[in-house]
C-alpha cells in the first residue's frame, strides 16, 4: 500500500488544522495512507482539543496567531518547527493500534531518519516520575517521544486522533533541538522509512480535490472565537 506524499503548502493556523482534518474526514482516496509536511504564513501556536483557553492564553505569547487542533496533546510552538501530519484509513493495523504503540512506531521512523543523517536522536523508552497531562509541548521529552540522547532537550512530539475514518498523528518537530539539518533530506527518509512500515513505497500525488465550499466552512470554524474558547 503506498504511502500518498502530498505537496508541501503554506497557510495560516486555521487553514492548517481545517486541512489536516479533511485529509481525515474526506479524502478522495479513502483507503490510501496519505502524508503532508506544511509551513505556516505567520507565527503560530497550537494546543490541544481538551486544553482549557484560560491555560493556553497564560503560556502563549500576546499578538500570535492561535488555534486549537482538532488532535489531543499540549501547547505547540510552531515559529522555529518542522510540521507535519500523517492521516491512516480505517483498517489499517496502526490506525486500529493502541494510541501508544502508533506514537512509538511513528517516532521510532522519525529517529532513525534524522540519525541516518548523522543527527542524534533517539525515541524515549521511559517515564518520568513527575510526567502529567498535556500542558506546553518541548518542555520536556516524554514517553516514545524523540529526544536529543547529548542533550537530553525534545525533538519531537506528536498528536492524535482517531474516529470511524481513520487516524490523524499530528507531529512537530524542534528545529533548535536538533541543530544544523538538511530538511529535504530528512523528509525524503522520513517518508521513505514511513512507507516502508506501511508496507509500501513513498507516492508523490497532486493535491486532492477537496470541496471548496467545506474547506472554507471549516476554516472559517477553526478561525470562530467559539471553537479558540471551546474549553
Amino acid at each position: 500500500m503506498p504511502l500518498h506524499i502530498l505537496p508541501v503548502r503554506s497557510a495560516g493556523a486555521a487553514e492548517n488544522m481545517a486541512l489536516d482534518f479533511l485529509l481525515l474526514q474526506r479524502y478522495p482516496d479513502a483507503g490510501m495512507p496519505r502524508f503532508r509536511h506544511y509551513e505556516w504564513q505567520r507565527p503560530a501556536f497550537t494546543f490541544g482539543f481538551s486544553q482549557k483557553i484560560e491555560f493556553v492564553r497564560a503560556h502563549v505569547p500576546a499578538g500570535l496567531e492561535l488555534c486549537r487542533r482538532p488532535t489531543g496533546g499540549g501547547i505547540v510552538d510552531h515559529r522555529q518547527d518542522w510540521t507535519y501530519s500523517l492521516v491512516l484509513p480505517r483498517g489499517h493495523p496502526l490506525a486500529d493500534a493502541r494510541a501508544t504503540e502508533s506514537y512509538r512506531v511513528v517516532h521510532e521512523a522519525l529517529a532513525a531518519a534524522l540519525a541516518a543523517l548523522g543527527l542524534p536522536a533517539e525515541v524515549k523508552r521511559a517515564c518520568d516520575p513527575c510526567e502529567s497531562g498535556p500542558g506546553i509541548c518541548f518542555q520536556r521529552a516524554e514517553l516514545h517521544d524523540v529526544e536529543n540522547p547529548r542533550t537530553g532537550a525534545k525533538i519531537a512530539g506528536a498528536a492524535q486522533k482517531r474516529n470511524r475514518h481513520g487516524l490523524l498523528f499530528q507531529g512537530s518537530i524542534e528545529k533548535s533541538a536538533v541543530g544544523a539539518a538538511d530538511w529535504d533530506a530528512f523528509a525524503a527518509r522520513f517518508t521513505a522509512g514511513l512507507a516502508h512500515l506501511l508496507g509500501g513505497g513513498a507516492d508523490p500525488v497532486p493535491w486532492p480535490a477537496l470541496n471548496e465550499n467545506e474547506v472554507e466552512g471549516l476554516i472559517e470554524q477553526y478561525s470562530a472565537p467559539e471553537w479558540l474558547a471551546y474549553r
